[in-house]
């Protein structure tokens, strides 16, 4: 706005977290804060769909296994644990669509917040009053859906006034943070992949060909026609951050002295350690983790530790621990049937030279670093183009990103990998039965 005048925005897009719940009373106020993604706490909900509904079935429907995500489990924990809350409900949608609903007055849900929440039929692209049934609110509770690039309406005098726009700037449907960036990214034909290395980390792939598994997530690409088939870990520089903040903290005077980052400092020290660390292995399940195992009482781990062993062994085998995670969603990908054929990352983790290294290691694949991509926001202001008939061209956004440095694999380190790998996914499999809450 300091530069352009309110005259000149023809039309907004608005992009958000997938699936965070938000919950409305029939006056529009809010019941309670939100429940986002990567929250656990609904698993016995879960447990209890599992018995009530075939999952072969509701994956057919929905493109979506029974798991955590689904907005259905998280409302079944509200109905339990907030009765009052939940006596109140009178709508239910997610992050961006509130704003959409606070910026021009108008309910709707997007359709991937929809297919992900649980009651949308992923062939039909229509709501379910079946689906919605499972979550045990009224069906006028789940308002109509609309495509990310469909237009709403116009800002309300309010929003307006708020933003110091026009009142009628025109507002498209939005879309989920992750597909935005994924779109905007160039992960446009079947075969694409993007890692993401956000709080989270995910991995997106562009396919025309549905296929739905429990495993996995999946969404409508924003190009039509497409599907995004794609995982998300329930962290990543979370981990990341968590280690440098508890594990770390006493090498931040030695990092800025250094003019470093702290993260940055932690790169410096771990380039020195050989791949597989030392034989030490960290399992990064400190959220539990999501796809594609959905064990929300997974734990992390760290194993192989000795007296012979540093800060720095530590750092690198988290870094290379989600290096694994990478690759096993990609094994998983490819059994479904899906081309995983060329690799960009993006989001802050990939200005970690080191970090883009070890993923191309492990992968034994090229890694593409971008320029210039802003994330998601770029995605939903390009919704927001084709909506508003600026443009007809789906993939304009291709101007506005450049490619970086191409990561290229080191072929002497995929032995030690293809052993760490291994490790990785049998230590997981051997201390899983001992996970607090594993048999409560």
């Amino acid at each position: 706005m300091a530069q352009i005048t309110a005259q000149e925005i023809i039309g907004i897009g608005v992009t958000g977290m997938l699936p965070a719940m938000i919950l409305l009373d029939r006056d529009g106020r809010l019941l309670r804060p939100s429940i986002q993604q990567s929250d656990g706490r609904c698993g016995k909900e879960v447990t209890e769909l599992l018995a009530e509904v075939s999952e072969v079935d509701f994956v057919a429907m929905t493109g979506n296994g029974i798991n955590q995500q689904l907005v259905t489990a998280k409302l079944r924990w509200i109905e339990k644990h907030e009765p009052d809350v939940f006596a109140q409900i009178a709508t239910v949608f997610g992050s961006y669509d509130y704003i959409n609903w606070r910026l021009t007055g108008r309910r709707v849900i997007d359709q991937n917040w929809a297919l992900e929440a649980g009651f949308l039929l992923v062939e039909d692209k229509e709501l379910s009053d079946e689906l919605i049934a499972l979550a045990h609110v009224k069906r006028s509770a789940i308002p109509q859906v609309t495509a990310s690039h469909e237009i709403l309406g116009g800002l309300t005098a309010e929003a307006a006034n708020a933003l110091g726009l026009l009142k009628g700037t025109t507002v498209v449907g939005g879309a989920a943070d992750h597909i935005a960036s994924a779109f905007a990214a160039g992960i446009t034909e079947p075969g694409d992949v993007l890692l993401k290395f956000g709080g989270s980390t995910d991995i997106l792939i562009a396919t025309d060909i549905l296929k739905p598994d429990p495993r996995m997530y999946m969404d409508f690409h924003l190009l039509p026609g497409l599907y995004m088939p794609n995982g998300c870990m329930a962290s990543g520089g979370s981990a990341l951050n968590w280690f440098a903040d508890h594990v770390a903290y006493g090498e931040r005077d030695v990092a800025q002295s250094k003019g470093l980052s702290l993260h940055g400092h932690l790169d410096e020290l771990a380039e020195e350690i050989a791949p597989g660390a030392d034989g030490v292995q960290i399992i990064p399940y400190f959220l539990g983790e999501k796809t594609p195992l959905h064990d929300s009482l997974a734990r992390g781990t760290i194993t192989g530790l000795s007296l012979n062993h540093r800060l720095a062994h530590m750092w690198r085998a988290l870094l290379e621990g989600f290096g694994y995670a990478f690759r096993h969603h990609i094994e998983v990908l490819n059994d479904i049937g899906h081309l995983t054929t060329r690799y960009l990352a993006s989001d802050g983790g990939a200005q970690s030279r080191l970090w883009m290294q070890i993923v191309s290691d492990i992968l034994q694949r090229p890694v593409q670093l971008l320029k210039g991509h802003p994330g998601s926001c770029l995605g939903a202001a390009w919704m927001a183009t084709i909506g508003t008939g600026l443009s007809d061209d789906w993939l304009g956004t291709a101007s506005f990103i450049s490619l970086g440095e191409r990561v290229e694999p080191d072929l002497e380190n995929a032995n030690v990998y293809n052993t760490g790998y291994a490790n990785f996914r049998d230590t997981y499999q051997q201390l899983a039965p001992l996970n607090l809450g594993r048999t409560s």
